[in-house]
């Protein structure tokens, strides 16, 4: 418990050890301890570290995704309602990461080409996937809702929405304009302090991420069920019905195919063998 100003690299190096070697920390946390400890030092106390010496560190797990068969998947769907059991079934049917479906406008759904268009995604790369047909009907009543619904905030002055890097300037009308609204807006208005007044953002992850949790243990699944578990299950899902890797890849947003491949190897009789436990005859 000393003042960070009085320790240098070497305090920092062994108080990594620590964390790694004593409390067991994953790979990814030691990251995020390490690049916040270099921000400190390098912005706010102003005394940068410069490079850090090798130091132990975990190595990163590399665990199977936790997927849901088809019945399960429909039972968690029937135990939500509204906004939330929309966005899950994006999730499952687009294979959309949670802030991905959560950052939708309305001008990112195309329901005529049943296509939907993911910006900034993960890596800052866009792309487009599909869009369910049983789900055209839904949003296009969800659209012609919002559109509704943002018109009448801008009729009582209100309806600004964040857009994103430079478009406001660039396009000053488009800050009200309803293709600019979120597909799944907040429920309120939050204060934006860049363009000092107040703007409506999307709905807030954890909001759904609860709504998830308790609808997986009304419906009794019997495993963890997260927003991204639906992510897994309609890559596996794809898999499972036929359609090649590379396509899969596409539609998720993968970089490298090596990322789509670890579905393989959650796809049920996907080796070939049987047990020999399922070739003994049991007594009657």
């Amino acid at each position: 418990m000393r003042q960070p100003r009085e320790c240098g690299v070497a305090e920092v190096r062994s108080f990594i050890e620590y964390l790694a070697t004593r409390r067991r920390l994953s790979a990814s946390a030691q990251n995020q301890v390490i690049a916040a400890l270099l921000f400190l030092y390098r912005d706010v106390l102003a005394q940068p570290l410069g490079a850090l010496p090798a130091v132990v560190r975990p190595k990163a797990t590399h665990r199977l995704p936790n997927v849901l068969e088809p019945p399960d998947v429909e039972r968690v769907i029937a135990q939500l309602a509204g906004t939330p059991q929309l966005v899950v079934m994006l999730l499952y049917g687009a294979g959309l990461r949670l802030g991905e479906a959560l950052a939708l406008r309305i001008k990112d759904l195309d329901l005529d080409r049943r296509t939907v268009m993911v910006r900034s995604g993960k890596g800052a790369k866009d792309r487009r996937t599909m869009l369910p047909e049983r789900l055209v009907p839904v949003l296009a009543r969800r659209v012609q809702d919002m559109r509704s619904w943002h018109q009448r905030e801008v009729s009582r002055g209100r309806g600004y929405l964040p857009l994103p890097d430079a478009l406001a300037r660039k396009l000053p009308g488009a800050v009200r304009d309803w293709r600019w609204a979120w597909v799944f807006p907040a429920a309120r208005d939050a204060w934006d302090g860049a363009s000092r007044r107040s703007v409506r953002y999307p709905v807030h992850a954890t909001t759904v991420q609860r709504a998830i949790a308790a609808a997986a243990k009304r419906a009794g699944i019997n495993k963890r069920v997260t927003a991204h578990t639906f992510r897994h299950s309609f890559a596996t899902q794809l898999l499972r019905s036929g359609y090649d890797i590379r396509t899969v890849q596409e539609l998720l947003g993968h970089v490298d195919v090596s990322t789509t491949m670890v579905y393989l190897h959650v796809l049920d009789g996907a080796t070939g063998v049987r047990s020999p436990l399922d070739r003994l005859s049991w007594p009657q």
